[in-house]
């Protein structure tokens, strides 16, 4: 798998927001928070230009303050089957309006599983975050990713502090009522893990983070496409031809329509704001300061940029095998043609023959046997 920590270093690249990805560990790597605070960041992430206004939390506690705990989000497919999520998930689930929710997972932990094939973990390690996927989520998955996209955050909870991020960490604490009633959930769960105080404002930043790893997928999957299509200007430049045929080159296509409708198209898209938070401003707030602190717009921007530009390269060769395909039609028919002409020859060649000098049909055919 490969992951993200949502503390670290931006590389300087083109597009610099484009976040880079390290690889997933299959052994526990998870920290104490002693040691959480001692680390600095591992890959580079939009937050981390912000990281700095978190050390005032991190190294500061306060009786009320949690310990530090991590929030991580997986992008292990496409999309999950709605149907088959309501029977593999535990008994206790909900649906919360655009997921669904697990109150208690593991020792201490929550997960949100929204259904553009990926799902958070509040207060869990990466080994009980892969049992959830493996356990639960593989059975409904459509499109399963060959390396699943993580990002990792973390956060705490303190009833004295305003619910907010602060740099690269999610404070959980007052939130003010909602405006409408009927979006709270309907029946809470007699044992959540981390109560239903903040449940709303921890399914705004889940959302967001949802969006920002589906879209890490994307990028990565679209990466991939256009290192496989590289060599084709190369290619046309010293050959004159594309190096694929047209069937390849159509698949090609394809492939860069299903991106842009995955990206712009889908139910759960990188551009619409939620229906819910059109009556919660706070809950909206929540939702586009994580969105803002990923640059989820501004890469989407420069995925639909790198897909045009992919797209257009693709229509030339497309057009130039084309041309060539019709090239070799003309030359088909001028050979049918020819054919043509010569069996007509052999046919009608004393009838013409006799046309042409103007002799009886007896003599034309004495003269043509005297030729042969």
């Amino acid at each position: 798998m490969s992951q993200r920590t949502l503390r670290s270093p931006v590389l300087v690249s083109l597009p610099s927001f484009v976040l880079r990805l390290r690889p997933f560990s299959t052994s526990g790597d998870s920290k104490d928070a002693g040691d959480t605070l001692k680390q600095k960041p591992k890959a580079s992430t939009p937050l981390r230009r912000t990281a700095s206004a978190s050390l005032p939390i991190r190294s500061n506690p306060t009786p009320t303050r949690s310990s530090i705990q991590p929030v991580l989000t997986y992008a292990t497919a496409e999309r999950y089957l709605p149907i088959r999520l309501r029977t593999c998930l535990p008994s206790d689930s909900q649906k919360l309006h655009d997921a669904w929710w697990v109150p208690r997972w593991g020792e201490n932990g929550e997960v949100f599983v929204f259904g553009n094939g990926t799902f958070v973990c509040w207060g869990l390690g990466e080994e009980e975050a892969r049992q959830f996927a493996k356990k639960v989520l593989t059975p409904c998955e459509i499109g399963s990713l060959h390396e699943a996209e993580t990002e990792e955050l973390e956060f705490v909870t303190d009833p004295n502090e305003n619910t907010r991020i602060q740099g690269d960490l999610i404070i959980l604490g007052r939130v003010a009522p909602l405006q409408d009633p009927a979006n709270a959930v309907i029946a809470p769960p007699p044992n959540p893990s981390l109560g239903t105080a903040t449940l709303l404002a921890r399914y705004a930043y889940s959302q967001a983070l949802s969006r920002s790893t589906a879209l890490s997928a994307l990028e990565e999957s679209l990466d991939d496409y256009l290192s496989s299509v590289a060599q084709l200007p190369h290619s046309l430049e010293k050959t004159g031809k594309p190096g694929l045929n047209r069937e390849a080159l159509i698949k090609k296509l394809g492939s860069l329509m299903k991106f842009r409708q995955g990206l712009n198209l889908n139910r759960e898209n990188f551009s619409d704001t939620p229906d819910l938070y059109w009556t919660e401003p706070e809950l909206e707030s929540f939702f586009k300061s994580m969105t803002g602190a990923l640059e989820v717009q501004a890469r989407t921007n420069a995925v639909n940029e790198k897909i045009t530009y992919a797209t257009e390269v693709q229509s030339t060769l497309r057009q130039l095998l084309t041309e060539s395909s019709a090239h070799r039609m003309e030359l088909v028919i001028i050979a049918l043609i020819a054919v043509e002409v010569i069996i007509a020859l052999i046919r009608e060649g004393p009838e013409l023959y006799r046309m042409a000098f103007g002799l009886p049909k007896e003599e034309s055919e004495r003269s043509l046997s005297r030729t042969h």
